[in-house]
């Protein structure tokens, strides 16, 4: 459609109270550009008509309908006889006639006729009155004629009060616009989906090239080792028929050089006449003749074969070949697959993120072997840069079409998981969670009194290689075996027991071992309770603790009122003492490393050699300012112990060989209270005695 330019001005005298005697209004309009909003009111966004919705021309030089000019006029109150624009607040005077007496916008009425004018031959006529534009109802959706429905279409929409009514041929407008919108936007969809397609066939292209390469190279391999072969085969071969001809050529120089002898014995012969050198001759000759004889059969054979079925190495090298390499593919759909944290995370703890894979059309997968990269980082970016760095993570495949991502969170944040399969994001991405610094406890088991699921003053504990946890119920003169879930086993009860004064329990060779202070023996026991031997020391004052080192079978007992550690062999016969006098404040606890170490906490922890040569000092900053209640060591050299310092008792993990702390367990939500003894339980858990409350608390601490 050729561009149209239009160019009006109005002028206006008198008929405007309080206005300028010249109002202008000029307007050069492309009808290639022009906007439907443009014969929108900008206060209503009716379009005008020339009925309730007349474009009113107001002295700033803004047109609004008479509709939303009159009701403005009915709510200014604070200025009579005036009201102000609704587009650019300037005041606006109203006329002597009121409102309806504004001028009206030539403007925008000659927009109007000129709209109706360009849309005259494509615009849908009534099939009755065929002069007769058709409207549109956005409200009720309806298109109608004016005079068949009486000027109003109400009846098509008995619930409907309110229309808004439009040209038919404005609604096609704006429905081929938005029509135009959505295919563009489609489109769109469609070109990056095609872009993504694309590019995930290049990445095919290159994988197969890769592929191919690596087979080529495999078999280059293997055709390298079988031509190897193939030469050291030929190789024996050649060797062999060497041999064999070394052996016959000499045989044959030798038939050759008697068969020369022979000629020159027989020279001459017809002219001898003396009998004697004649029967010399015929002796040498007989000689001779016994010689050809053995000389007659070969010393060798020329048999000489290659076998390939002499064993099942031919079988086995096909067998070898058929099941040579594979070519693996994968269904898997990154855009469908799922992320989700399989516990809380704990800040320096171990976290888990389970990613589970499915295919096109959304059904698990059962096998492993996808490209899964994670990267984790603080969600928040105000972190440091150091700190905004990836944190490392750890991929495990567990061959079942699911997948483990692990890593520990340094601090508590918000932190953000990306996790990506094929290097294409899954469905749950990014993965947002929170790292908390509370570690609560995973079970809690016991409360006071004597009963099957009671303690009174529980005050240690050891963990047997089955995982079998023994408590020692001091105030009920026996032990409690739980297992590792926490759930009752039996009750253990020996003479070594009584008098609720046992204060140290251990795991020996043969079962249990346990102290008792008030009594100063010591009593191994089976784990049925049964007495093995019980000891004592002369030397014994208060021994409080007692350890067990395995590997040589030495009991070890932390006696403060010699401030020592004796250690026994395992018919409890002194060996030596660890520390004197002054050595130890108040012994809490001893036990032993993974290489022998003889570990001893009273406000802090000293570490000995096997042989009880002082080795170092861990957390010497904790000395003097609270006490140790138990400690333990597991299989990797981490030790674990209970504190309390200042009334706040937590779990300290500290680095054997440094002392540097590597994680603490807070009593956030449930309040540790005076926490004695503590054992390590498989899988990075633990279990500690919370004298305070009467029962134990399992907790996951690495």
């Amino acid at each position: 459609m050729e561009a149209l330019r239009l160019a009006i001005q109005t002028r206006l005298g008198e008929r405007m109270v309080s206005m300028s005697s010249m109002l202008v209004e000029t307007v050069s309009i492309n009808y290639e550009d022009f906007n439907e909003s443009f014969l929108t009111c900008g206060t209503c966004l009716c379009v005008y008509d020339g009925s309730e919705h007349t474009p009113k021309l107001l002295p700033c030089s803004h047109t609004v309908c008479l509709h939303c000019l009159t009701r403005i006029a009915a709510s200014q109150t604070r200025e009579t006889g005036a009201f102000r624009c609704p587009i650019c607040r300037e005041l606006i005077t109203i006329p002597r006639g009121g409102v309806p007496a504004l001028p009206p916008s030539f403007l925008v009425n000659q927009l109007l006729d000129l709209m109706s004018r360009q849309r005259r031959e494509v615009i849908p006529k009534c099939s009755v009155h065929i002069n007769q534009e058709l409207l549109f109802c956005e409200t009720c959706d309806t298109v109608f004629c004016t005079v068949c429905t009486g000027g109003t279409h109400a009846g098509t929409s008995p619930g409907c009060t309110e229309h808004t009514i439009i040209p038919f041929s404005i609604a096609i407008k704006r429905m081929s616009e938005i029509l135009l919108y959505k295919a563009n936007e489609c489109i769109s969809k469609l070109t990056q989906a095609q872009d993504s397609v694309s590019t995930e066939l290049q990445r095919l292209e290159a994988s197969t090239e890769k592929c191919l390469n690596a087979v080529d190279t495999e078999f280059a391999e293997i055709i390298t080792k079988i031509n190897k072969r193939r030469t050291e085969l030929q190789a024996a071969v050649t060797a062999a028929a060497r041999d064999k001809k070394h052996v016959l050529e000499e045989q044959h120089s030798l038939i050759e050089a008697e068969k020369t002898k022979v000629e020159r014995e027989c020279e001459g012969l017809q002219y001898q006449v003396e009998v004697r050198n004649i029967t010399q001759r015929i002796n040498s000759l007989s000689d001779q003749l016994d010689a050809a004889t053995a000389l007659s059969e070969p010393k060798e054979n020329a048999f000489i074969t290659f076998e390939f079925n002499h064993n099942d190495a031919l079988s086995q090298l096909e067998q070898a070949l058929n099941n040579l390499g594979r070519v693996r593919s994968s269904t898997t759909l990154p855009g469908l697959c799922r992320a989700r944290l399989k516990d809380l995370a704990i800040v320096k703890l171990q976290t888990i993120v389970i990613v589970e894979t499915v295919d096109y059309h959304g059904h698990p997968r059962n096998i492993g072997g996808d490209l899964i990269s994670a990267e984790l980082t603080h969600a928040d970016n105000m972190h440091a840069d150091n700190q905004n760095a990836p944190i490392e993570t750890e991929v495990k495949d567990l061959e079942n079409g699911t997948y483990e991502v692990y890593f520990r969170p340094p601090t508590a944040s918000r932190y953000v998981l990306k996790v990506s399969v094929f290097e294409r994001p899954i469905k749950d991405y990014p993965l947002f969670f929170d790292a908390t610094e509370h570690n609560e406890p995973i079970k809690t088991y016991g409360r006071r009194g004597n009963g099957k699921d009671e303690f009174h003053q529980p005050v240690s504990v050891a963990v047997d290689d089955e995982g079998m946890i023994y408590i020692l119920d001091t105030g009920n003169s026996r032990i409690k075996v739980l297992n590792c879930d926490l759930e009752f086993q039996r009750h253990v009860n020996n003479e070594g027991l009584e008098g609720r004064s046992c204060t140290g329990i251990g795991i020996s060779q043969q079962g249990l071992v346990v102290v008792n202070w008030r009594t100063r023996k010591i009593t191994e026991m089976t784990s049925l309770g049964d007495t093995i031997r019980s000891f004592s020391h002369n030397a014994f004052q208060e021994p409080i603790d007692i350890a067990v080192d395995k590997s040589y079978g030495h009991i070890l007992v932390a006696d403060n009122g010699q401030s020592c550690v004796f250690v026994f062999d395992s018919d409890g016969k002194i060996l030596f003492q660890v520390g004197k006098r002054g050595t130890f404040k108040l012994i809490s606890s001893v036990t032993v490393g993974p290489a022998g170490e003889i570990l001893v906490a009273d406000s802090r922890i000293q570490v000995f050699s096997a042989k009880g040569d002082f080795s170092e000092e861990i957390y010497p900053e904790g000395k003097g300012k609270g006490v140790y209640g138990g400690i333990a060591v597991d299989a990797d050299g981490k030790i674990i112990g209970t504190r309390t310092d200042k009334g706040r008792s937590i779990i300290q993990v500290l680095k054997l060989g440094g002392g540097n702390v590597l994680t603490e367990i807070d009593s956030h939500s449930s309040k540790l209270r005076r926490p004695s003894g503590i054992a390590v339980l498989p899988d990075n858990h633990l279990v500690v005695v919370d004298l305070g409350n009467d029962c134990i608390k399992k907790y996951r601490y690495w």
